[in-house]
């Protein structure tokens, strides 16, 4: 039987032992851009867009990934972006534009200037977890939409901030098209099957580069979405793997994705050891959230537009709405 310890401990590594269907054990299979698993077609496909963009956090690789997607995707990118240090004095290129980097004493004075010159800007947020609610705060207080990609910080008064205030803002700890699905699958099972899986004993392990900071976001939805179908989980016991020696050789990460990878197993146990389920996604890269972030900054910009009296939503209203562009990238999914 598996068995999720720590990871001085833990053989043989749980995401190599399953995969010989199509590859030798523990290669990652890659599936083809034009493959129909891998596609997110829109139901009616919206007009294409172009209205003002402002990236926070384009220092990070996530945020810069996310600035690269806007321009190619016709979105005008407003050159301002804010880092988490304010000694900071430099510029960022993203294709055709120099982006201005600002430390965070100016971000309402920066911010403000933005607003008069693009009143109809729409800011999405990849900056660090101490600066969430911060940032947020800030938002609510100017009246600008927003896309909360970051993870951490106090999610209750994240989503108080937006109510108070009455602005629009799109939260979600998972941006990726396919993980969305996924957690909306799961989300789903758990209204409907309540306790389906009680007694049943969870483990959960996860790897990211090091970079990440905060647990998987992801990783916590899941969870919860487990505790609603009767498992007791303590999330103190989640394996967290960021040593790169570890993901290569136990989690069987590529090497050239080290540096920017999402891996997530959870494996549940009946009481009596006689049944076991299996649940894994696996991300490579950065692509699929920063297109799911621009997918997440468009519905945003039609719904302020609309004046939709609804006013904070999470990537399945966006899923729901057939507002997901086709991707055009490949990606490496094993369950999705």
């Amino acid at each position: 039987m598996l068995s999720l310890r720590p990871p001085c401990t833990l053989s043989p590594a749980p995401w190599r032992r399953r995969r010989t269907l199509h590859g030798a054990a523990g290669t990652p299979q890659r599936v083809s851009a034009a493959a129909p698993s891998a596609i997110v077609e829109a139901v009616s496909p919206p007009a294409r867009l172009s209205f003002p963009i402002l990236v926070n956090g384009c220092t990070g690789k996530m945020g810069l990934s996310v600035a690269e997607a806007a321009t190619s995707s016709g979105l005008h990118l407003v050159p301002i972006s804010f880092s988490s240090r304010d000694t900071l004095d430099r510029t960022v290129r993203v294709g055709h534009t120099d982006v201005r980097i600002y430390g965070p004493s100016a971000r309402e004075d920066v911010l403000s200037s933005v607003i008069d010159e693009f009143p109809d800007v729409v800011v999405v947020d990849y900056t660090a977890p101490d600066f969430v609610n911060a940032n947020a705060e800030l938002y609510c207080k100017l009246g600008l939409p927003f896309v909360m990609g970051t993870t951490g910080g106090d999610r209750q008064l994240l989503y108080k901030s937006v109510q108070d205030s009455n602005n629009y803002a799109l939260i979600s700890p998972q941006m990726g098209k396919q993980v969305v699905a996924f957690l909306a699958a799961m989300e789903i099972m758990a209204e409907q099957f309540p306790g389906a899986f009680s007694g049943y004993h969870l483990e959960v392990l996860e790897s990211h580069q090091a970079g990440k900071l905060d647990i998987s976001g992801t990783a916590k939805a899941v969870i919860a979405c487990f505790e609603k179908l009767g498992v007791s989980y303590d999330m103190n016991r989640m394996v967290k793997i960021r040593d790169p020696e570890q993901q290569l050789e136990m989690v069987g990460v590529p090497e050239e994705h080290i540096e920017g990878h999402a891996f997530h197993l959870y494996h549940l146990t009946s009481p009596d050891d006689s049944v076991s389920f299996e649940f894994q996604h696996n991300v490579c890269g950065r692509s699929i959230y920063a297109e799911g972030s621009v997918d997440a900054a468009m519905f945003l910009h039609r719904k302020v537009r609309s004046n939709d009296s609804k006013r904070i939503y999470d990537m399945i209203d966006v899923l729901r709405e057939g507002s997901m562009r086709a991707t055009s990238f490949p990606i490496n999914h094993e369950y999705m």
